[in-house]
């Protein structure tokens, strides 16, 4: 069964030689050298910094005529309050209304620990094991002056909690929250971006220290603690540390089987970590030894799918546009069409910010307009399943002059990292 990449994660980590999974696994990164911790002048995101956040999103929620925006645990409460919570049966959230300061809910129990996080000036009310939270939604309403209008639920709120404050205030519609936080987090501030950049800077170091420690006979699972190990001794969170060798690499997201280094073997990495929670994600592919010449071939084509990529993500281009122009590319050597394989059988790239996975995509159909302060990956493969693949991925943002990449792309195929 394929592993997405945080599965991939999951599965690897603490594995090592006691696993039986190789011999390399457990061996530690290569400390001849002192790997220096690269996000230590790193400043989180300020508590100014998210006030304005949230007075932006009361500013759009003003002018589409929705009375309160609820938010639950999750990446938004991070991004517009900094508490960082997880989600459970109980319902721990924040209700920002329009005009006023934002409200959050949680069990009794946890208040000592929300309060750790919080960045923001709010109030918190308090629910017992016995009570429904939901209720305290509703109060929250009618102390804001509201007995009726919108509330706008943030895209990932789970059911049970739209529901259960569609039950608790019956009076107001229940409304996508949709355009208000992607109005909000899709547009990255110098200080969002300055986290990514540090982010990228440490996956690719990352990757740079474990090139040449890569040996015949490791597994998946044996670079991959290598480039976890090496990622987080340079400061970065680890995300996910995904190898693809041989066959597997023909699989955007993997394969579950046992997979070795050999001399000819394709590797093809995704990898990615947080500094402050903000996320990066660098693919590259690479040969154990000598490529042949359809390798070379379908390398560097993919490379030139990379340069169309960034040469078409201009501001105002829609977004779905930079998907669609390598995409004919690829279909002009006779990849494709479309989806199909042998070609290009993913979006071109994902929005990236405080998620590695973000609003809005490079895919084909995406009228987005492309504005400065966006970000994406921008990552396109060649698959041939059966046989190998190939993807090179780097982010970029878009700035008042056009694109730019947080990490420059991959020289060759024989020096993935020059």
């Amino acid at each position: 069964m394929p592993f997405s990449k945080r599965e991939f994660l999951k599965a690897t980590a603490g594995l090592g030689v006691a696993s039986g999974l190789g011999a390399f696994a457990a061996r530690p990164a290569r400390s001849e050298d002192e790997l220096p911790d690269m996000a230590a002048a790193a400043q989180p995101i300020s508590a100014d910094e998210h006030q304005a956040r949230l007075e932006k999103a009361q500013s759009l929620m003003q002018a589409q005529g929705i009375s309160a925006l609820v938010l639950e645990a999750g990446s938004a409460l991070v991004y517009f309050t900094g508490i960082q919570w997880w989600r459970s049966e109980r319902f721990t959230g924040v209700i920002v209304p329009a005009d006023g300061a934002p409200v959050a809910i949680t069990p009794y129990f946890e208040e000592p620990s929300i309060r750790e996080s919080v960045k923001v000036d709010i109030s918190i009310r308090t629910w017992n094991e016995h009570e429904n939270p939901f209720a305290l939604v509703a109060g929250v309403l009618t102390d804001a002056g509201l007995s009726e209008g919108k509330i706008a639920i943030e895209e990932t709120v789970r059911h049970f909690i739209s529901q259960g404050i569609a039950e608790a205030a019956p009076a107001f519609e229940i409304v996508s929250g949709m355009s208000v936080t992607r109005g909000v987090r899709m547009f990255k501030s110098p200080a969002e971006l300055a986290l990514m950049q540090t982010a990228n800077d440490i996956t690719l170091a990352a990757y740079k220290h474990l090139y040449p420690q890569i040996e015949a006979g490791m597994n998946q699972f044996d670079v991959s603690s290598i480039m976890s190990q090496t990622t987080s001794k340079l400061g970065g969170s680890v995300e996910f540390s995904m190898v693809l060798l041989n066959e597997a690499s023909a699989y955007p997201h993997g394969s579950g089987s046992r997979q070795t280094v050999k001399e000819g073997s394709i590797i093809l990495m995704d990898c990615g970590c947080g500094v402050h929670d903000y996320e990066s994600d660098i693919s590259r592919t690479w040969v154990f030894g000598e490529p042949t010449q359809k390798q070379r071939d379908v390398w560097n084509t993919v490379k030139r799918g990379q340069e169309i990529a960034l040469e078409t993500a201009q501001i105002g281009t829609p977004a779905g546009k930079v998907d669609a122009e390598v995409r004919k590319y690829y279909e002009s050597l006779g990849y494709g069409p479309g989806y199909k394989t042998p070609g290009l059988s993913h979006r071109l790239g994902h929005g990236i910010g405080l998620d590695g996975h973000e609003p809005v995509n490079f895919v084909g159909g995406e009228e987005t307009p492309l504005a400065p302060g966006m970000c994406f990956s921008n990552e396109p493969g060649i698959y041939e399943f059966g046989a190998f693949g190939v993807r090179l991925e780097d982010c970029l943002y878009i700035t008042e002059d056009g694109p730019k990449l947080f990490t420059a792309f991959s020289p060759s195929i024989d020096q993935p990292f020059g």
